[in-house]
């Protein structure tokens, strides 16, 4: 979106640096450990050009997505790639690899870091936004990305991206937020931050 200004792209970082600070403490509480997220980019970009920012078609990934509703309606979904995923799992489930265990504790990570996302993004722009219970899939990047997308055909050509850092004593791990609004909600999320 090229008439995006500076000062609307800064609110958009805001946004994302007080979700990932609120993630953090919430992340760290379930880890007993401590947390540090950092938002190194965030921005509007189009459909075509996500695949280029998150990584490689054939990559897996972890994707737990939610349908957005209220003042927001859309999709918004928040993408691991495998190795970040395991070691987040190995740090809350050790060895163990059983599949529900392994799926709720991706679907409370989930929870967790889109919800504190989703209510920094209602204070800052003061819009209603609700969101169902998650879903959950491990596929190849390209197959989520596109499943997600083709889920609403309703949905905006452009979409809000989050990159995320999180650091956890020596480890590092990336994730992606988006947030695929309709194009009336995205109309309403920039007019609430001023454009």
């Amino acid at each position: 979106m090229d008439e995006l200004l500076e000062i609307h792209l800064s609110a958009l970082q805001e946004i994302g640096n007080i979700g990932a600070g609120n993630a953090a403490t919430a992340l760290g509480k379930m880890l007993n450990r401590k947390v540090q997220m950092t938002v190194p980019r965030s921005g509007i970009v189009p459909l075509e050009e996500t695949f280029k920012l998150v990584g490689k078609e054939e990559d897996i990934v972890s994707c737990v997505n939610f349908i957005m509703s209220g003042d927001v309606a859309g999709n918004i979904f928040f993408l691991l790639n495998e190795s970040s995923a395991n070691r987040l799992l190995s740090m809350l489930l050790g060895n163990v690899r059983d599949e529900s265990l392994v799926e709720s504790t991706l679907h409370e990570i989930g929870n967790i870091l889109t919800g504190n996302f989703l209510t920094a993004l209602s204070q800052f722009t003061r819009l209603n936004i609700s969101r169902s219970v998650p879903a959950l899939s491990f596929d190849m990047l390209g197959a989520v990305l596109n499943a997600a997308f083709l889920e609403g055909g309703h949905l905006s050509e452009e979409i809000l991206i989050i990159e995320t850092q999180f650091f956890i004593e020596d480890s590092i791990l990336r994730g992606h937020f988006f947030l695929i609004p309709t194009e009336e909600s995205l109309k309403r999320i920039l007019t609430a931050l001023g454009l």
